[in-house]
């Protein structure tokens, strides 16, 4: 699996993600890096998978949130983004930091076209490309110290026009569309993902998507989770990983509710 971004992590722990700079190699390669892992959340997930609130294309997704949001539509810019996002002491326990060590994307590329969508999401730039991009570490303070500290990285990304609609739906056909894996090649070489499936995850904002893709270290699973949570022009990423064992991490749905209130 090759590199895509780095939390802060390092900061507390050895814990590493591995989307954007530095925390996987290649397939049958572990960087200096590894041996931590960002997951251990004890939220609960629910039943309801996905929503789509005002996206008429996604007929298969579940059920909007009895309470849909309303949105402003502004597209914001990275100082607006900035705003918006977490900040430490809006859900107890949770530390917010900037992204340590830059915020570089990855480089992967899909061998298949339909999953291209997922790997730009891997590399950290969701695709079409957004206006503005801000990156974020959060981290449970209650469990500093610990292996399996929970650390999520978040990246908030704004858009033109319908284009947040049109990431959404491109992410939601990838995962369709590539459900029995794909591979990538890379500058640090090839990468397989084994698996792609939707999760059952609590739908937030006017539409959100969570599903796991499941990579590969020196052939041991690696799954990773993302959740994407649109309210009109701004879309969140959230994602997990789980680097220490086969058990699959979850998203903290506090982190995720909080956020999305906050999305304009």
């Amino acid at each position: 699996m090759t590199r895509v971004f780095r939390t802060a992590a390092m900061a507390a722990t050895t814990a590493v993600l591995c989307l954007a700079a530095s925390a996987c190699g290649p397939d049958g390669e572990k960087s200096e890096q590894d041996g931590g892992k960002a997951a251990g959340a004890t939220a609960k997930p629910s039943a309801t998978a996905s929503s789509s609130a005002g996206d008429p294309a996604a007929s298969d997704s579940a059920p909007a949130p009895t309470s849909t949001p309303t949105s402003s539509g502004e597209v914001l810019d990275k100082a607006g983004l900035a705003k918006v996002a977490l900040t430490t002491g809006e859900v107890a326990n949770y530390e917010v930091t900037p992204m340590q060590g830059g915020e570089e994307s990855g480089t992967e590329r899909s061998e298949n076209k339909d999953c291209e969508p997922l790997v730009a999401v891997i590399n950290g730039a969701p695709q079409p490309t957004p206006a503005a991009t801000v990156f974020r570490t959060v981290m449970d303070k209650s469990e500093e110290g610990k292996d399996d500290q929970t650390v999520v990285t978040e990246i908030l990304t704004s858009h033109p026009k319908d284009t947040a609609q049109q990431l959404m739906r491109g992410v939601r056909d990838a995962v369709r569309a590539c459900a029995g894996g794909f591979r990538t090649s890379s500058e640090d070489g090839p990468s397989t993902y084994t698996e792609v499936k939707q999760l059952p995850l609590p739908p937030a904002g006017q539409e959100s998507i969570a599903y796991q893709v499941t990579g590969s270290i020196e052939g041991d699973k690696v799954p990773l989770i993302f959740q994407l949570v649109r309210t009109g022009s701004t879309v969140v990423t959230f994602y997990v990983a789980e680097f220490i064992t086969a058990k699959t991490p979850q998203l903290p749905a506090e982190l995720v509710a909080a956020q999305a209130a906050k999305l304009p």
